[in-house]
């Protein structure tokens, strides 16, 4: 009998704790309304359809759920969208991609992915031919791809691709090695031992005449390298550096 007794108080506690949970719950949400009512009311010209706080608060309550869904169905139409950007940049299909990117980005415009996503194939598309991207429309995307690049340091500053593929675009692509440094400085500070980077920043170092700096990278990409390939490049760099400049 004693058993049962303390068993029966056993549930009640258990009973009441769950029933404050839920309560606390409830308040939480109900909460979480006033909060979002508040902004819409905030931000909108006459207080929004239904005009007072508590008419949105009873709205939101009420198409919660459906509110619920819909994020959950935009959120996963992004990712859709970004998915199909990586296949159609593995294709080569970079012009489709931009348009892909271009949807991903109206579901998330603070990915920085996206936005380094959109450099790189803005870049590819400007190295194509006038019948392929448009008579004169090849600085119109080099712009969108510095852009993108930019737009995604902003983002993210530890994020080094969009640094990297800055420094190849400023290189090789708009003769601007001057901006490129700066760009591939940081992004050799947080991928140390990328070879390929020390190799444009050395290529910029070079168009700047500033072939000290040059030469201290290819002798860094030297120590570092197991590649007989790039070992080879970096020799042939260096070579030609020391013989046109310094006799």
């Amino acid at each position: 009998m004693k058993i049962r007794k303390e068993a029966v108080a056993g549930l009640a506690v258990l009973l009441i704790v769950a029933a404050g949970l839920t309560l606390f719950l409830n308040i939480q949400k109900s909460r979480a309304r006033s909060g979002m009512a508040s902004r819409i009311a905030g931000i909108s010209g006459r207080g929004g359809p239904p005009e007072t706080v508590e008419g949105l608060r009873n709205a939101l309550a009420l198409y919660e759920k459906r509110i619920e869904a819909h994020v959950r169905d935009a959120a996963q139409a992004g990712v859709y969208w970004k998915i199909l950007a990586v296949r159609l940049q593995d294709r080569g299909l970079h012009l489709e991609a931009l348009e892909a990117l271009e949807q991903a980005m109206n579901y998330n415009a603070e990915d920085p992915a996206l936005r380094y996503m959109t450099g790189i194939s803005a870049a590819r598309v400007a190295k194509g031919t006038p019948e392929t991207i448009g008579e004169g429309r090849r600085d119109r995307y080099y712009a969108l791809s510095e852009s993108a690049f930019l737009t995604a340091i902003d983002l993210d500053g530890s994020y080094s691709r969009p640094r990297y593929a800055l420094g190849v675009l400023y290189t090789f692509d708009l003769n601007r090695p001057g901006d490129a440094i700066p760009h591939l400085v940081r992004f050799l500070e947080l991928s140390k031992n990328d070879v390929d980077g020390m190799f444009v920043l050395a290529r910029a170092y070079y168009m700047m005449s500033q072939y000290r700096e040059a030469l201290e990278l290819y002798d860094r990409i030297l120590s570092i390298t197991k590649d007989a390939d790039k070992k080879q490049e970096a020799e042939r760099n260096k070579r030609h550096i020391m013989e046109a400049y310094y006799g």
